[in-house]
């Protein structure tokens, strides 16, 4: 066990010479590994000789310090009596305490979801999920453009019957609704990614889980039903054998399917509301904010050319490319098969380029430029979906599935797992309810005769389609 340390000793330990973190229970010398931390040196510092336990346990899964730290670099234990004693939260009030105990059935929408949630997590959280890039008007376009699209119900048509059954890459689907690669989800709800797997299952739903989850894959599929489906995130890393070794693992779990390579956030964007809700002083004093630190050791050098080849050497498993937002990235991921088998267009929730296309957009420029794609790919989509409705505009325009992230984490945030398969039944039955209004009883039958995107076309980029130039050059490379 090591030795027994006082409180107060590893106190002094609390400089880039000597740094000391307490973390269940267990006293590491970290001093070594401050120059090789992902996230950066400062967030560890920020923690130097103190019990960091309730900082680090919510965003990292189980196991990281063993394979990241060196044996020697446990020193022993700590006296948990020397510890400071935690201050008490407030005294909730009377309102409040009768506004968390809210039913998941009394909540009727993403928004009654968001807003129980909002009072519910703790300010990090929040400013993690909420936060977006810049002025954030990507993040509310996502949303806002599905306003402009009109339904154009049919009538005369028996629709008792309703069936939201999809199929994805072979797989059957209970919902054409899946969960998109959302980390860090037990800053939220101690039941994280194993909640929302957990609630996905009561569905037939497909979960991605994130390459910055808060569990290990492993946990997180634990108990899946033996037909559940996973995705698995991959950001590649400036240190490609730390992604070979996470492809590997990933390799050997066989509820994982297929890898997402996530290519629309290369670079962090500037999350405004993350990097406030970490700050630790005055004006011009703050931390970077979670999302930046998660960036750490991402490989921005990414090419069609190199990465493909590369990733084709570590797994056999289906490839889909993840944050296309242009008619030209969709037409030449087309042109990778058989290696590659979808896309999903997304602008990553809204929180890289801020100003970025809603996939709503990169939809419609795919069907006036190149329609021919959705013959060779699947086509997914996320971001912005807080209706059935919207779930069906975007089914209507050839998305094959269509994301959601943040709602699954606000819904996990207001009622663990009870509050994701709320929200999953509230935008299955608005699906439904949408579908048997239009008239349409399966969910391949809907098409764009049943929108009409007229303000939407406006909108959408009208320049040369540049794939003359795309075609030369991957004739000649073929």
């Amino acid at each position: 066990m090591g030795k027994v340390f006082d409180a107060a000793e590893v106190a002094k330990h609390n400089s880039k010479e000597s740094c000391w973190v307490i973390l269940y229970g267990k006293v590491y010398d970290v001093t070594d590994f401050l120059s090789e931390h992902p996230g950066g040196s400062k967030i560890i510092l920020k923690l130097s000789g103190q019990d960091a336990t309730e900082e680090y346990d919510p965003i990292h899964p189980p196991g990281i310090l063993e394979e990241n730290l060196k044996p020697e670099a446990f020193l022993g234990t700590v006296d948990a009596a020397t510890l400071p004693k935690p201050q008490a939260d407030a005294t909730p009030s009377q309102e409040e305490e009768k506004e968390a105990e809210v039913p998941m059935e009394a909540l009727l929408n993403m928004d009654d979801i968001e807003q129980l949630a909002t009072k519910k997590v703790s300010k990090k959280a929040w400013a993690y999920y909420y936060s977006a890039s810049d002025d954030k008007i990507s993040k509310h376009f996502n949303t806002e453009v599905y306003r402009s699209i009109t339904l154009r119900p049919r009538v005369f048509i028996d629709c008792m019957k309703c069936d939201l059954d999809i199929s994805v890459l072979g797989h059957k689907l209970g919902i054409p609704i899946y969960i998109s690669p959302a980390a860090m989800a037990r800053l939220g709800n101690p039941a994280g990614e194993a909640g929302i797997a957990e609630a996905c299952r009561s569905f037939g739903g497909m979960q991605i889980i994130s390459n910055n989850a808060s569990m290990t894959p492993e946990q997180i599929v634990e108990n899946a039903a033996p037909d559940q489906i996973f995705g698995w995130q991959l950001y590649v890393q400036t240190d490609r054998k730390k992604s070979e070794v996470q492809l590997a693992r990933i390799n050997r779990l066989k509820a994982i399917k297929f890898v997402v390579l996530t290519l629309d956030a290369p670079v962090p964007g500037k999350r405004e509301d993350d990097e406030r809700g970490n700050a630790t002083g005055g004006a011009g004093q703050g931390e970077s904010g979670v999302g930046k630190q998660l960036f750490q050791g991402t490989d921005p050098t990414l090419t069609w050319r190199d990465t493909l080849p590369w990733l084709a050497q570590h797994t056999d498993l289906p490839i889909i490319l993840k944050g296309l937002q242009t008619h030209e990235d969709a037409y030449i991921a087309s042109l990778h098969g058989p290696q590659i088998k979808g896309i999903i267009l997304s602008n990553h929730g809204g929180r890289a380029l801020d100003t970025a296309p809603p996939a709503v957009h990169t939809l419609l420029e795919i069907r006036k430029y190149c329609p021919e794609v959705f013959d060779k790919l699947e086509v997914w989509i996320d971001g912005g979906i807080r209706r059935g409705t919207d779930v069906v505009k975007a089914l209507c325009l050839g998305a094959k599935a269509v994301g959601i992230g943040r709602p699954a984490l606000w819904g996990l945030g207001a009622g663990g797992v009870d509050g994701v398969k709320r929200t999953l039944q509230i935008l299955a039955d608005e699906t439904a309810t949408t579908m048997r209004l239009l008239g349409v009883e399966r969910v391949e039958q809907l098409g764009p005769q049943h929108i009409n995107t007229r303000i939407v076309d406006q909108q959408i980029y009208d320049g040369p389609s540049g794939l003359d130039s795309l075609r030369s050059v991957y004739r000649a490379k073929l």
